[in-house]
């Protein structure tokens, strides 16, 4: 009988351990943007560890790879612009308590060959697929068609973007993964989510930090607005004054 209930205890344990667990990493985890930068190329890579450390069989199915990179969340407004009279002028406008500052995901094969839409819409694997949290309640085909165009206007700046069949996979244990990193990019916390799957569903799943910020004269200048915005914002306008007159003196004598 306790042979039985040891059984029963473990068996949960037996079963996690039946599926293959991810080991990723990334070669950059701090990421320091100084006024030269011009973007970088982020390598995530690892490993698909199989239970009892042994390689996938020859009629075991092929795993896929799924690496996506998220940028801090933050709260946008998005407004619709409308041509009255030959003017373009704000129309309307909504705004969104949650979006991701910078989205990217790269894949061994086209998300839609992977997974459900179910599923994809839960991990968020896609650009389509992400969910977007506006700050008050809208009819669907309004707020349908501004997150259509928030998607294309972050698309349009290189901070949304997907690479499908660019990760690689090596005797189906070792990946491999390249994704840009825009000069245009935000600051703060990202994370590099790995995800494994076969047969339509996600085996697993791991996540690393990475740390985007601020070096030299630039981080000096964003910690000056920030933790003293007052002395900041008067020292601004005093460099304005001083450069303006500067040059007005200048102009005069030539």
């Amino acid at each position: 009988m306790r042979k039985a209930l040891a059984l029963l205890l473990i068996a949960p344990l037996l079963l996690g351990q039946a599926k293959p667990v991810l080991v990723p990493d990334v070669s950059q985890r701090d990421i320091q943007i100084a006024y030269s930068f011009t973007g970088a190329d982020l390598l995530l890579f690892g490993a698909i560890v199989y239970p009892g450390g042994r390689a996938p069989a020859e009629g075991d199915k092929p795993a896929d790879i799924v690496v996506v990179v998220k940028g801090p969340t933050q709260s946008v407004l998005v407004r619709e612009k409308e041509k009255v009279a030959g003017i373009w002028v704000n129309a309307d406008r909504m705004r969104y308590r949650s979006a991701p500052s910078f989205y990217a995901i790269a894949s061994s094969k086209p998300i839609s060959q992977l997974v459900d839409q179910r599923t994809r819409d839960i991990y968020e694997l896609g650009v389509d697929s992400l969910q977007l949290s506006p700050a008050s309640g809208a009819v669907p085909e309004v707020q349908k068609r501004f997150d259509a165009g928030l998607v294309d206007l972050l698309k349009r700046r290189g901070l949304y973007y997907e690479s499908p069949g660019t990760v690689e996979i090596t005797d189906g244990v070792l990946y491999r993964a390249r994704l840009n990193i825009p000069a245009r990019v935000p600051v703060g916390r990202f994370t590099a989510e790995t995800f494994l799957i076969r047969d339509g569903r996600v085996l697993a799943a791991a996540v690393r930090p990475i740390d985007i910020r601020k070096s030299g004269f630039e981080r000096f200048v964003a910690r000056s607005a920030e933790r003293n915005s007052i002395l900041y914002g008067l020292v601004a306008v005093a460099l304005s004054v001083l450069f303006g007159w500067g040059a007005g003196a200048i102009w005069r004598r030539f």
